[in-house]
């Protein structure tokens, strides 16, 4: 099944702007509903006031220039940093420091407590630094096993 037109477009201050059938425009930020179990479906066009004016069921369903328009949008208000191995780990008591490569490069979290470590549907985690950035772990199995025994040692 294929999603209705989408009239989307940039104004002049890069804001994204939807228009709808009756031809009002609207300024709206794209939200996910789901956003690690289904992160290209579900998404909630939504206006400043917080109400929603479309909803895209699958980005996949939609033409090329609104779906890149809705990508770019959520690319730039979402950081979620990919967990790819846990390098090295200041303690295996909280506070500790983790040192990290990831989807975006070596990083550095603070881990203030296990309670900090979310597991999701299986095999995923997200892991809250102390700066509230969030970090995920696709598969905790798939890590390396030195990752895996640090990561054990917190869950």
């Amino acid at each position: 099944m294929s999603q209705p037109p989408l009239n989307l477009a940039r104004n002049p201050f890069g804001q994204l702007v939807f228009t709808g059938a009756d031809g009002t425009p609207h300024t709206v930020v794209p939200v996910r509903a789901f956003p690690i179990a289904a992160p290209a479906e579900n998404i909630g066009l939504i206006n400043p006031e917080g109400e929603e004016v479309a909803w895209v069921d699958r980005l996949a369903d939609l033409p090329d220039a609104p779906r890149r328009l809705i990508e770019d949008e959520l690319a730039s208000r979402e950081f979620m940093p990919v967990i790819q191995r846990i390098r090295h780990c200041s303690s295996f008591a909280t506070p500790s420091t983790w040192e990290l490569d990831t989807d975006r490069g070596p990083a550095t979290l603070v881990l203030k407590g296990e309670e900090d470590i979310r597991r999701l549907k299986s095999p995923s985690l997200l892991i809250a630094d102390s700066r509230g950035i969030h970090f995920l772990v696709r598969d905790r199995y798939a890590l390396d096993a030195h990752s895996k025994r640090i990561l054990d040692r917190f869950l």
